[in-house]
Formats: C-alpha cells, sequence, structure tokens
C-alpha cells in the first residue's frame, strides 16, 4: 500500500444521512480551515430517510426538534413524511455545498489509528474502485446505529407454508400491491403503527398483531402556533422558538415519566381511550405492561391509526404467535388470522459503528472493555466521535450538540498545537466505578439486544451518557474542553514539526 494511493484530509464523516450532512456543515461553519469528506456507502443522501420506502413512513417526533439548528423547517406539516425529510436534507447538503464532498458507493471496512503519526487510516471498499485508502487526523462516525443489509427478524414456525408474500419494512418491495388484500403486521412499534393506518386506506382489513402493547400520543400533524409565528416573525426566530417550547416539553413530560410514572400512563391511557371510544378494549390492547418511555412512546399524528381502528378497516390483536400457516397466522390462542400479505415490522438489528473494525497501534479495539467519555468517545480511543442521538427526544438535538462539540475539540486542538484527543480514564476509578449499560433504564429489545458489544457508561462525569437534552447542553456547550480526563498529545512527528518551525 502506497502513500501515492492513500487520500489525504483532515476529518473523515463517514455517513451522509441527517447526521452526517448536520456534521458537515457545523465543520465547515466552525471550522473553516479544516479539509474535510465524508463516504457513504450507499448512491444516495439521506440515511434511513432514503433506505426506508414503506407506506406512510414519517418522522415520529416533530420537525421542529428533528430539524437541524441552523436550518429553520418551513413545511406545513411539523409531523412530516419521509420524502419531505429527503428533500430537507438533501437541501441543506446543496445549500451548504457539501454534496461535492461526498464520496458515494463507499463502505468503511475497518479503521486503524497509528499514534506516531496521529493518524486514521482507513480501509474502504468502493463499489467502482475496489479497495481504497484514506487518512484523516479525526474520524467522526455518522454511520447510524443499525444495520442496513438486516432488520430484526425472529424464527416463525412455519413461516416456510405461507403462500402469500413476506415483507420486512426495511427491504419494502416497491411493487407491492395490497388493494384489496388481507394483511397481517406484526409488531407494535412506531413502524407497524405507521403501516397499519395507511396500508388500511385501500387494503380489505390490516390486522396489527402485537405480542404486548405500547404507549401511544396522538398530536397533530400541523403546528398551528409554529405556522402562525412564521407568519409574523423571521423564520429563524418562529423556528427557535418552537423548537425551545417542543423540547422543553420533551424533557419536562420525559422526567415525569421518570419521577410519577402512574399518572403519565393514565393520562396517556385516559387520552387513548377518548380517541377510541368502545371499539378496542385498551386494557388489553394498549395498556403496556412497563412504564412510559422505559420503551420509546409511539406518535400518532392526527388520530390516523385511531381512525383506521375506528373505520373497522383494521384491527388489534394482543397475542403470541404459534405459527405461520398456508392462509395467516395461528395465535397461541388458536385464532387463526387469514392473510393475503405478512408484513414483518419486528424492529432493527442495532449495529456498533456500521459494523467496521477499529484498531489502535495495532491492537484490535473491544467496544465493550471500555468506558463511554460523555457519550460521544470511547476510553483509550484518539480522535474519534460516535453521533448517537437520543432514544427519548429527537435524535438531531444530540448530532447538533455533538457536532459543536467536535468543532471545539478541534479548534482548541489547533489553538494549542494539539494533534491527538485521548480520553483516559484513571486506572482506580475503572476498577471501583460501578458499569451500567451504555443506554440505561431503556428495555427496549432492539437496545438490550446489543448493549453488551457497546461501551459501559459510569456514575459520574464525563463518563456518562446522559440522554438529557438539558444535561447535554450544558456538558457540551458550557464544560471546559481541557477538563482532565480528555487528554491532548502531540504526535512525534507533530513535536518534529513544531522544532523545525521555531
Amino acid at each position: 500500500m502506497g502513500v501515492e494511493h492513500i487520500v489525504e484530509t483532515d476529518v473523515m464523516i463517514v455517513g451522509a444521512g441527517l447526521s452526517g450532512i448536520g456534521a458537515a456543515v457545523h465543520l465547515s461553519k466552525q471550522c473553516p480551515s479544516k479539509d474535510y469528506l465524508l463516504i457513504e456507502r450507499r448512491q444516495a443522501i439521506g440515511g434511513t430517510w432514503d433506505l426506508f420506502r414503506y407506506p406512510g413512513i414519517r418522522s415520529d417526533s416533530d420537525m421542529h426538534t428533528l430539524g437541524y439548528n441552523f436550518k429553520p423547517w418551513r413545511a406545513e406539516k411539523a409531523i412530516a413524511d419521509g420524502p419531505s425529510i429527503w428533500d430537507y436534507v438533501n437541501e441543506t447538503a446543496d445549500e451548504y455545498q457539501i454534496r461535492d464532498k461526498i464520496q458515494f458507493g463507499h463502505r468503511l471496512v475497518s479503521a486503524a489509528w497509528d499514534t506516531d503519526s496521529a493518524r486514521w487510516t482507513l480501509t474502504v471498499e468502493s463499489e467502482d474502485k475496489g479497495t481504497v485508502y484514506y487518512r484523516c487526523n479525526f474520524l467522526l462516525m455518522c454511520s447510524g446505529y443499525y444495520s442496513y443489509d438486516q432488520g430484526h427478524q425472529p424464527e416463525f414456525k412455519g413461516r416456510e407454508d405461507f403462500s402469500g408474500q413476506w415483507v420486512h419494512p426495511q427491504f419494502w418491495p416497491q411493487d407491492l400491491d395490497y388493494s384489496d388484500k388481507r394483511v397481517v403486521v406484526i409488531g407494535s412499534g412506531a413502524t407497524a403503527m405507521t403501516i397499519v393506518p395507511k396500508m388500511a386506506e385501500s387494503a380489505a382489513k390490516v390486522t396489527m398483531l402485537q405480542r404486548s402493547p405500547t404507549y401511544v400520543v396522538s398530536r397533530p400533524s400541523v403546528d398551528k402556533l409554529a405556522n402562525f409565528l412564521r407568519k409574523v416573525l423571521p423564520a429563524s426566530w418562529a423556528y427557535d422558538l418552537v423548537r425551545f417550547r417542543n423540547t422543553f416539553w420533551q424533557q419536562l413530560i420525559y422526567r415525569r415519566t421518570r419521577t410519577q410514572p402512574a399518572m403519565v400512563a393514565e393520562t396517556l391511557l385516559g387520552e387513548v381511550e377518548k380517541a377510541i371510544g368502545d371499539v378496542v378494549d385498551v386494557k388489553k390492547h394498549f395498556t403496556p405492561s412497563y412504564n412510559p418511555w422505559d420503551q420509546r412512546l409511539c406518535l400518532v399524528p392526527d388520530d390516523d391509526l385511531f381512525t383506521a381502528l375506528r373505520s373497522g378497516r383494521a384491527d388489534v390483536v394482543t397475542d403470541t404467535i404459534d405459527r405461520i400457516t398456508e392462509t395467516g397466522v395461528m395465535t397461541a390462542s388458536g385464532d387463526n388470522i387469514e392473510a393475503d400479505i405478512i408484513v414483518s415490522a419486528t424492529g432493527i438489528e442495532l449495529l456498533m459503528l456500521g459494523g467496521a473494525e477499529f484498531s489502535v497501534d495495532c491492537q484490535a479495539v473491544n467496544f465493550a472493555d471500555e468506558w463511554t467519555y460523555k457519550g460521544v468517545m470511547c476510553s483509550n480511543i484518539p480522535n474519534m466521535v460516535q453521533t448517537f442521538g437520543y432514544i427519548n427526544a429527537s435524535w438531531t438535538l444530540r448530532a447538533d450538540l455533538t457536532a459543536e462539540w467536535v468543532c471545539r475539540v478541534l479548534n482548541h486542538m489547533d489553538e494549542f498545537g494539539y494533534d491527538q484527543a485521548t480520553p483516559r480514564i484513571p486506572e482506580l476509578l475503572a476498577k471501583t466505578m460501578e458499569k451500567r449499560f451504555w443506554i440505561d433504564d431503556f428495555s427496549a429489545g432492539y437496545m438490550q439486544r446489543m448493549m453488551p458489544n457497546f461501551p459501559r457508561q459510569g456514575t459520574q462525569m464525563p463518563w456518562l451518557n446522559p440522554q438529557d437534552y438539558r444535561k447535554d447542553k450544558k456538558m457540551f456547550r458550557g464544560s471546559a474542553i481541557a477538563d482532565g480526563a480528555l487528554i491532548f498529545t502531540r504526535s512525534e512527528s507533530e513535536s518534529v514539526e513544531l522544532k523545525a518551525a521555531s
């Protein structure tokens, strides 16, 4: 591998979805002297919003908080459909001239850090060039948190006997015709609750088959206050005001679920009863066994799921699956639900850092052995940040904060002549501090399946992953960059260059 075959840049951003494009904008605005590139495994910008094409695909939070802090959301609907979000991300990339920085069809295979040169060497598989190599000083991972190659698919006894069509939402066939068909949607999460009302518009009958209920909350898709403020105030002012209001309420409700879960549960279930009436047994089908926000709440815009249930074009069954039959699904209770199409909305598979392999000075990294630093870096791993949003609020709120903080770190390094930033946990603290999962107090299956592979968090700063926007703002914007835990150093090559320059 000769040097002439390696592309050099200061910062490499992996992923050109919502997080990656946002990170590139922050970098271009706050660190204009830095060269950067993005690599994206697919041939398009958008990430999740380009990959998922199932009926009704939409945001599961409002766009005034899912949108970027630097680019107001101007569309009428605050609960937006997937194509609108895709347009927003692509418009951002073009507005800030990001597209030319992206290498499409490039998948990160491995990243190797060399302390002497303070560089990551990236092995990348290109769709048209084969194996290519990049080298950078700082690596910003914006590749999301789930596998693009496979969704979570439990083994169902008898699946091979089913004579109809089996579909996973992550790989939705664009030519699927479900008009006047009987559809069973297995699942009770956000995807299922999005698909059911949309398919019910033209299907003969859609049944949501869930093993256990999920908490749901209904909100209007149009934010009248936001639209009014945008008419009387500059767009950025209106956006900031609504963003502040919505983040305040998100965090207030989440904290209330931690301190008064029974009261919140009663309120949520009361709203469902009002929306559905006596059409559905709310206690059986919409009353979970856990507290609100122990798993993610599902958003129902404009009562669309409840409308579908009231119309009779959709229904909900809460039961376990005994087996798949030739004509549908046999439940443990002995009921056979007839189906022409079965949609397995059974979730995603979490993937650590896009599945790439990492090494530091020729030693393979096992992330499960490390501690998280502020929920964005790992102990003993230099110059690498992972963007991971909130499980209890809009993803982009934390993605923006992370990108801003990375820019602060890069500017600090430039100001003082450093080229390495490495979280180091004191040996005694690492031995005595309680270890907790990286995402704690969240029982969703897709998280629980993969948490043992993620770095641990502790019980004191900065070895925490707060998942709290108010705390994160203070941590990322208000705390000192040089905090004694993030250790800044100069590489051997940097020291030689500084000596020569003096």
